[in-house]
């Protein structure tokens, strides 16, 4: 399984032969850094926007202005930032079945979704959940078949699209599959087949593990709408709940009446005093996800120095903050979990074991012993358990967390 003589593994070496990926980092860190300053100053955020209101939430002024921000931020019209939203499934959720009514069409066009949005869509779960669903609700659906199960088949994509293609669901990370994950560039190539098809289709990209990992965001590219989770890249590591959906006005007022209810929209919600939190959280972000980055290429380095297949490569251009390491076997993948479990900051002490969580159709491995449940964009790892066995590493609140878990896990091997 191993390389002999990785016990003398030069982490040293492995860092400085890693200065120009880390430059890279830098300077989109940078640059996203001076675009949120730019959107909190442009907005006037200050101390009252921190404030909340109770009850139905009328005439909440940070809310209003903390929208205003995020769409500045992702290049959108209009934004819903929320942490009624559960999940990050629960936000792209709304936005489907906000846009979406019986006998529209939704293709997916990079294969099979994400686990938790077969559920939703309607193509996996029991009867009661598929009932649900948007299947269930009458929404006609398809998707393009992967090439080799990897590459995205653009020219299937452009004999698919039709007039009666109302949305194409465009997945930028890959969730737990083996293909690689949508960089911009390939996100505006396929907005553009799209729109050449059917300009009035739209082109919805789930975001999530993707913000601020490059200095252009889908919108930028040709994507009508976008959605991600709070506890992952754009809350920065602090934000204890919540997700946001942002792009054109109607799609996304179309997703506040999901949310709430039709004449409430986003008019409606009380925050309980969390504007605070995910103002300080949005201006954190492009610096904590450098850290994570920085964080999945060394592991990238690392793993492959020793004889593991990394994805990305640790050379490769990047889109989100997940790093693949494949194992081939089960117990591989379980000592990696319980030895990334062992070093964290919470629950260290306990030994994760794969278990059936809802949503998922495999056992699933998770080790996240993270301050916030569920948080992403802390350091964690998990897998399901099915071939290739591979872990899904993401996150790093800093980067000194992510070697030292990489150094001790060294010394395991």
């Amino acid at each position: 399984m191993y390389h002999s003589g990785i016990m003398n593994y030069d982490f040293k070496q492995a860092e400085k032969s890693l200065s120009e990926q880390f430059e890279q980092i830098n300077e989109i860190r940078d640059y996203n850094q001076r675009k949120v300053l730019k959107a909190f100053y442009d907005n006037r955020v200050a101390p009252e926007h921190f404030y909340t209101v109770s009850g139905y939430g009328h005439d909440d002024l940070g809310r209003e202005v903390l929208d205003k921000t995020f769409a500045q931020v992702f290049c959108a019209e209009k934004a819903l930032v929320r942490i009624h939203f559960a999940s990050g499934t629960h936000t792209l959720a709304c936005a489907l079945f906000g846009n979406l009514k019986p006998g529209d069409k939704l293709l997916s066009v990079a294969g099979a979704p994400y686990d938790t949005m077969q559920e939703v869509i309607g193509t996996a779960g029991d009867e009661e959940t598929k009932r649900s669903s948007l299947i269930g609700y009458g929404v006609l659906y398809d998707e393009v078949p992967l090439i080799n199960n990897s590459d995205i088949d653009y020219v299937q994509l452009e004999k698919m699209v039709d007039e009666k293609t109302t949305m194409v669901l465009i997945q930028r990370s890959k969730g737990y599959s083996t293909r690689k994950s949508l960089l911009i560039e390939d996100i505006e190539k396929i907005c553009k087949i799209v729109k050449t098809k059917n300009p009035n289709c739209i082109c919805f990209v789930d975001n999530c593990y993707g913000e601020f990992v490059d200095k252009k965001e889908p919108l930028e590219v040709g994507a009508d709408l976008i959605g991600g989770s709070l506890i992952k890249n754009p809350g920065g590591g602090i934000v204890e709940a919540g997700g946001y959906i942002a792009g054109r006005g109607k799609y996304v007022d179309r997703a506040a009446n999901r949310l709430t209810a039709p004449g409430i929209g986003s008019e409606g919600g009380a925050m309980f005093n969390q504007h605070r939190l995910i103002f300080q959280g949005l201006f954190m972000a492009p610096s904590v996800v450098s850290e994570a980055l920085k964080g999945a290429i060394l592991a990238a380095k690392v793993f492959e120095d020793i004889g593991f297949n990394s994805i990305p490569k640790y050379s490769e251009k990047r889109t989100d903050i997940i790093q693949n390491i494949i194992f081939g076997k089960p117990e591989h993948l379980e000592a990696f979990c319980k030895t990334i479990q062992s070093l964290s900051p919470v629950n260290g002490y306990v030994t994760p074991i794969p278990e059936y969580i809802p949503g998922y159709e495999d056992k699933v491995i998770m080790a996240g012993g993270t301050f916030i449940e569920g948080s992403t964009i802390e350091l964690s790892a998990d897998g399901p358990m099915r071939p290739p066995y591979a872990a899904y590493m993401q996150g790093g609140l800093n980067y000194a967390h992510v070697k030292i878990c990489l150094e001790e896990m060294v010394k395991k091997l």
